[in-house]
């Protein structure tokens, strides 16, 4: 297993897992909240068919990477994200992030710029800012959060049930795109996590991006479902056209949250399209 050190906790190293397969131009997926690198599969597949780099790596926290109590904000995020991308030697790379996944990105430009990077590409986005302000009366009242919070540490399996089943729109595709077997497979990813970072991360959800966005200078492919119940369409993809100068939007019709997996045909048509271009 491929594991780097990002940081220091006690006695403790903080590990980063990742997975680094094929050759040709890099791409780096960056997965979601609350699963884990391996969420990509029908991502991975096809581009490594299609002769790119895949690499994926766990969020401190999920999956097979450390589990600390510490570092749970998207400075910290993007630091580690920078220290794979330094590790690795990469460059021309393309970064890929979803849910979560899309803040590592954005704030990653936003902090070290794209002297690295080729292109982006954003599924179902959580920038630019979800919160309810005086500058910002779209977003969401804090209490729901809170709400959130108090859910995970009453019966974090139980907000997890809720929650996956929203990621799916399982009310909608159980059976059809999103088997049983699947939905538990996810459940069981996200149960494995660390209880800590699973409420340790939705404070990172109030992330203002607002300031990284418009400094992102390398093209952009934003990909949402129209149907997405975890990150509102009108609250954060649609928002974006008048943030990020470079960005292509191709809506899913009903599609759920995790489109990369309940819509693989026109998310992987997407990716391609936008990646050989």
């Amino acid at each position: 297993m491929a594991k780097l050190t990002v940081g220091q906790q006690n006695s403790e190293a903080i590990e980063i897992y990742y997975e680094d397969h094929g050759t040709g131009r890099p791409i780096v997926l960056i997965h979601g909240y609350p699963l884990n690198g391996h969420s990509w599969e029908k991502q991975e597949r096809v581009l490594l068919e299609a002769g790119y780099r895949v690499i994926t790596y766990d969020r401190r926290g999920f999956g097979r990477s450390s589990q600390p109590t510490v570092g749970y904000d998207y400075d910290t995020f993007a630091a580690d994200l920078k220290a794979l991308i330094d590790h690795l030697q990469l460059e021309d790379v393309v970064l890929a992030g979803f849910s979560m996944g899309t803040g590592e990105v954005t704030r990653y430009l936003g902090t070290y710029g794209s002297a690295k990077v080729r292109k982006a590409v954003l599924l179902g986005a959580i920038p630019p800012f979800l919160l309810k302000t005086d500058d910002n009366p779209d977003g969401v009242d804090r209490s729901v959060f809170d709400g959130i919070k108090a859910a995970v540490v009453k019966d974090r399996p139980a907000y997890f049930k809720d929650f996956l089943d929203n990621f799916y729109n399982t009310d909608t595709y159980a059976g059809t795109r999103i088997s049983d077997q699947a939905w538990r497979n996810s459940f069981n990813v996200a149960c494995a996590a660390s209880a800590y970072a699973a409420h340790a991360c939705v404070d990172t959800w109030l992330t203002d991006f607002r300031e990284d966005l418009p400094k992102i200078d390398v093209p952009v492919l934003l990909v949402h479902g129209d149907a997405d119940r975890i990150l509102p369409y009108q609250a954060t993809a649609a928002r974006l056209p008048a943030l990020i100068r470079d960005l292509e939007v191709v809506t899913v019709e009903g599609g759920p949250h995790n489109i990369a997996w309940t819509h693989p045909d026109e998310v992987n048509t997407a990716l391609l399209d936008f990646l050989r271009r």
